[in-house]
């Protein structure tokens, strides 16, 4: 809808044929913006509560003298807990700029054959990614244009 402007059904109608047709793509971004979401929500949790024990150990001594805390892992487990919640919230927003990004790149593709908007360094990888890429004729034409293919090797065999 954003994208075309036609009506919703239309719209996810051909949002489906967009991520059947560019699926591997999808996913590996899918995949890769996963992986730095939990890389990001590991560092933070970790962070977070490497702070917590050195201000309640140096800063406010809360873990030796007369009102010492019996023990740490209370508020460790707590702050971890909450530093979780509040990164997934905020690091989900990295997962759909991901995909967003991903259904222009997609759609700029099959309009343009290849992509045309975009800082000329992702022009250049790109064509370099190309370059290093095998052949693939699903990828051109779609599963009828490898049957088409596959029905002219068979002729030009026989």
């Amino acid at each position: 809808m954003a994208v075309s402007g036609d009506g919703f059904c239309s719209s996810a109608y051909n949002g489906f044929l967009l991520n059947l047709k560019h699926g591997l793509e999808f996913t590996w971004a899918k995949i890769l913006a996963e992986l730095f979401i939990l890389l990001g929500k590991i560092s933070l949790v970790i962070g977070n509560c490497a702070f917590l024990y050195f201000i309640m150990a140096v800063c406010t001594h809360d873990l030796s003298g007369p009102g010492a805390v019996t023990s740490i892992w209370g508020p460790i487990v707590l702050v971890g807990f909450i530093t979780f919640i509040a990164a997934t919230v905020f690091l989900g927003l990295f997962n759909n700029a991901v995909l967003a990004l991903m259904t222009c790149l997609a759609l700029d593709m099959d309009m343009n054959g290849e992509p045309k908007y975009g800082p000329p360094t992702f022009h250049d990888k790109i064509g370099e990614i190309k370059r290093k890429a095998p052949e693939n004729p699903i990828a051109k034409g779609g599963l009828a244009g490898a049957t088409e293919m596959q029905d002219m090797e068979g002729a030009n065999t026989v």
